[in-house]
């Protein structure tokens, strides 16, 4: 087994331990987190109904010609504060952060922080 495979099978075991406590309601939703090597992504889902409320990722038609490349901090605060954006005119005000198994560093904790400045309470 490749080095790769090792920490794809670590992440996925963290997010599941995560997703057995964290759950997002219609009152409180959840955002989560991908992240890629070169893009970011972060969604509100309520998981009772299973649908996703809000999205917004550096690949999105609203960051277009803001990001020049998806995969840094830089973008990471601009998808977190565009998602903020879509969720407050959502009427969203509350969500529960899943983090995705990834460690809250570097353009996750970027993404968090952009969407907490913008006025989404986690």
């Amino acid at each position: 087994m490749g080095e790769t495979n090792k920490r794809l099978i670590s992440r996925l075991n963290r997010k599941a331990r995560v997703r057995k406590k964290v759950s997002g309601t219609s009152e409180r939703p959840r955002l989560c987190v991908f992240r890629s090597a070169s893009h970011i992504y972060a969604q509100i889902i309520n998981d009772q109904d299973g649908t996703t409320l809000v999205e917004a990722s550096s690949v999105s038609p609203d960051l277009k010609g803001d990001i020049k490349h998806g995969g840094n901090v830089v973008s990471a605060q601009k998808v977190g504060a565009l998602v903020a954006r879509k969720a407050l005119a959502k009427n969203i005000k509350k969500v529960v952060f899943d983090r995705g198994g990834y460690l809250y560093h570097g353009r996750v904790k970027a993404l968090a922080d952009a969407a907490r400045g913008e006025g989404l309470e986690f």
